[in-house]
Formats: C-alpha cells, structure tokens, sequence
C-alpha cells in the first residue's frame, strides 16, 4: 500500500493531450471569447472543451487537433445559449417581416458586439453562427436543433432585431 500521508493518484496525464492543451488554449479561449464577449463565459466554456478532451481521449476517442476542439468549443457555446434561451423563453422574442437591404460592411464593431450582447440568446446563436462563424444556414439549423425553415426564419427575426437596436443604439463615445 502506500506510505502514510501519500494520497492515490491515476495515471499521468498523456503527454500529447498536455502538448495540445498548451497549443490550443489561446486559439479556444480566442474563438470563444470573440463570439461571446464574456471573459468568464469564455473561461468556463474553455474548461468544459478542454474537460471533454479529457473525457474522449478516457474513452479512447482521442481528439489530437485544434479543429476538434474548436467544434466542441462551439458546440459547447450552442449549448450555452440553449440554456440562456429556455431560461429566458418568457422574454417576447421581436418579430419583424419583409426584406432588409444589405447591411454596411462598416458597423462599428464595438457597437455590434454590445448590440449582440443585448439580443435574445436565439437570436444572438443564430447570428454568431451564421454571420461569424460564417456557416451554411443547414449547418446552423443543425448546430441549434432546427428545421431548416425556422432556422431561416429565426434568422430574419434576428437581423430585423439587430437591426433595429442597432440602429436605436448610441455609438460609442457618443459620436454619430
């Protein structure tokens, strides 16, 4: 048995998973923060992509690239939103209809990310996945447990909510 005082440990962490964490965590905590703007979010959503690394390489699925661990990052990022989205599904989501003329391609990126920080979270998944993670509609329709169709209608509602909040925002530094 052991000696006294000593405390059972398992096995040393495998080499190459600690090699990758040490590449992958400025790359995962980046992606994440820059699409949630929350340093805490960011770092708890971290610690569980890193935490199910841990997980998959126990059960011999061993994730050995930063692409993996981007997917989970942003699975893990989704699921987030999920539970804001439930947890707030008594706020009254903006409806909006018609078309909208493309947006600027100068918005003030300050100024969008607090606009995005303001929306629902549905509305701020489906924006984040479809415009910064620039997905297909079909691919964020199935990141969020859509049909393809109320994706694309979620994605109206959204821009229109942007949009108008956007628009109704003050930009930074108070200049117009």
């Amino acid at each position: 048995m052991g000696s006294p005082g000593s405390r059972a440990v398992g096995p040393p962490p495998d080499p190459g998973l600690l090699s990758l964490y040490d590449r992958a965590l400025p790359e995962v905590y980046g992606y994440l923060l820059a699409r949630c703007g929350q340093r805490a979010l960011a770092e708890d959503l971290t610690a569980e992509t890193f935490l199910a690394a841990v997980r998959a390489e126990a059960d011999g699925r061993s994730p050995t690239t930063v692409p993996w661990l981007i997917g989970t990052a942003r699975h893990k990022l989704v699921d987030h939103w999920r539970r804001r989205e439930r947890e707030e599904r008594s706020l009254r989501l903006v409806d909006g209809g018609g078309t909208e003329d493309p947006w600027d391609a100068e918005l003030d990126a300050l100024r969008a990310q607090q606009v995005l920080d303001e929306l629902s979270p549905g509305h701020r998944a489906v924006l984040t996945l479809r415009y910064l993670d620039d997905l297909p509609v079909p691919q964020v329709a199935a990141l969020l447990g859509r049909t393809l169709h109320a994706t694309e209608a979620l994605l109206v509602r959204a821009r229109t909510a942007f949009r108008r909040q956007y628009e109704s925002t003050e930009p930074p530094g108070g200049a117009s």
